[in-house]
């Protein structure tokens, strides 16, 4: 006899295995996703394989584009979906989602300390 495996099995667990990470993420930093947390969130993206897109209020963007990142143009408590397809997906919105919920905190305190000790103050 012989075994064989019915398709629809196969797609689907092809398909449940690579599903879309998905979390909604809000803006807190008190100047929005301007310039400096613009370019954090697209270099912190750029270290993960996935496919990794923002959405607000149906524009999809890819989350490594700088310039596309900007022209969303989410302000302070601005909702963005965030959506990571692959192998890393998860560990790229999670890491991701916690530079958002941070405020961009973390990275931003970092180059302020840099830059008062490279002053020599």
């Amino acid at each position: 006899m012989l075994d064989i495996q019915h398709p629809a099995s196969s797609i689907q667990h092809r398909m449940m295995s690579t599903a879309p990470i998905t979390r909604v993420l809000v803006i807190r930093n008190e100047q929005g996703l301007h310039a400096r947390p613009a370019e954090m969130f697209v270099r912190l993206a750029k270290q993960f394989q996935s496919r990794i897109e923002l959405v607000r209020e149906g524009r999809r963007i890819e989350a490594r584009n700088i310039i596309d990142l900007l022209t969303l143009g989410a302000g302070p408590g601005t909702e963005l979906v965030l959506e990571a397809e692959g192998e890393d997906a998860q560990a790229a919105v999670d890491a991701l989602a916690r530079l958002v919920e941070n405020g961009f905190a973390n990275e931003e305190t970092n180059n302020e300390q840099q830059n008062t000790e490279g002053s020599g103050g």
